[in-house]
C-alpha cells in the first residue's frame, strides 16, 4: 500500500500547518502528499473564511523546493477552472522543478462561487465535456513537438510546449469524484482511481470500479491504472487509530493499492501523522 497524505483544505489559516505537515510527510515515508485545489469553496463550505485560500499550484512550487521524495499534487484540479493549455505549461515546469513528482488531480469541478468569481460556471454535462477535451489537449502538448487543435471549447494553433514533463508520457492522472461519464474518462486517462471505502455502499463502489476498467480494456491499458481508497476527511473528526487500521485493512481486500489518508485539522494534526507513520503505515508497506 501506498500512502498520500492529503492537507483536508487549503484555506491561508492553514498554510504553517501545510507547509510543517508536507515536509515531516517527506521525512516520514509517505508517498505522496495532496492539497485541495479551491480559490472559493463558497457556502457549501461552513466556514467564515470559507474563500480565503492558498493559490494550490503555487504553494506546491513552494514545497517542492522543501522536500525530496515525496509527490506533490491535487484533490482535485477542476480542469474546466483554468485555460488548460496554461495549466499543461505550469505542470510541466513543476515536473522538471520536482524531478519527476507531480501528481494532477483530475475533476470537472462544483463550486459554483469560484467558477462564476473566476472562471465560467457550466452544467454538469459542459464541465464534463470541458474536462475531457482540455485533458486531450494538455496531454497533446506533453507529448507532441507542436500542437495545433480545434475543440468546441478549446484551440490551439502551432503551440509548443517546451521542456517536456520530465515523467514519461506525463505528469500521473489521479481522478477523483464519480459520474457514469468521469468514471469511463477516467478508464481513458487514470494513472490512480480514488473510490472511497467508507459511506458508500460496497457494491456501488464495485460497479464503479468496473465502470472504470471496462472503459480502460476499451483503451487497452487495464494494467495501467490503480485504485485509490481513503477515510473521507468530511467524515473524520477524529483520529482513531484502530478505525483507521480497519479501513486500510479493506481497502487491501477491495484491491485498492493507494490509501488517501486524512487527519483531523487541529494542532495535533502533525502528531497524528506521526503516529500513524510509526504504528500504522509499517504493516501495509
Amino acid at each position: 500500500m501506498r500512502f498520500f497524505l492529503t492537507s483536508g483544505g487549503n484555506w491561508f489559516k492553514q498554510l504553517a500547518l501545510i507547509k510543517e505537515a508536507f515536509v515531516e510527510a517527506d521525512s516520514l515515508g509517505f508517498d505522496g502528499a495532496l492539497m485541495q485545489d479551491h480559490y472559493m469553496w463558497g457556502t457549501r463550505v461552513n466556514r467564515a473564511d470559507a474563500n480565503a485560500t492558498l493559490e494550490a499550484w503555487v504553494t506546491l512550487t513552494y514545497l517542492a523546493a522543501k522536500t525530496e521524495n515525496i509527490r506533490l499534487g491535487t484533490i482535485v484540479t477542476p480542469i474546466p477552472f483554468r485555460p488548460p493549455g496554461i495549466l499543461a505549461k505550469m505542470l510541466s515546469t513543476l515536473d522538471i522543478l520536482s524531478n519527476g513528482r507531480v501528481i494532477l488531480g483530475v475533476g470537472a469541478g462544483w463550486s459554483q462561487d469560484e467558477f462564476e468569481g473566476y472562471s465560467e460556471w457550466n452544467k454538469p454535462k459542459v464541465r464534463v465535456d470541458k474536462t475531457k477535451e482540455g485533458l486531450e489537449l494538455m496531454t497533446k502538448l506533453w507529448t507532441e513537438d507542436e500542437v495545433t487543435f480545434e475543440g468546441e471549447y478549446y484551440r490551439a494553433k502551432r503551440a509548443v510546449l517546451e521542456p517536456k514533463p520530465v515523467q514519461k508520457p506525463y505528469p500521473q492522472l489521479l481522478f477523483g469524484g464519480g459520474g457514469d461519464r468521469m468514471l469511463r474518462l477516467a478508464g481513458r486517462y487514470a494513472d490512480i482511481c480514488y473510490v472511497m471505502s467508507r459511506g458508500v455502499n460496497k457494491e456501488e463502489i464495485q460497479k464503479s470500479k468496473e465502470k472504470v476498467l471496462k472503459s480502460a480494456e476499451r483503451a487497452n491499458r487495464v494494467d495501467k491504472i490503480a485504485f485509490a481508497s481513503g477515510l473521507p476527511s468530511t467524515r473524520q473528526d477524529q483520529y482513531d487509530p484502530n478505525e483507521y487500521f480497519r479501513d486500510i485493512e479493506s481497502a487491501v481486500e477491495s484491491g485498492a493499492t493507494y490509501y488517501i489518508t486524512p487527519f483531523p485539522l487541529t494542532q495535533d494534526f502533525v502528531r497524528y501523522m506521526k503516529n500513524f507513520a510509526k504504528e500504522i503505515m509499517p504493516s501495509f508497506k
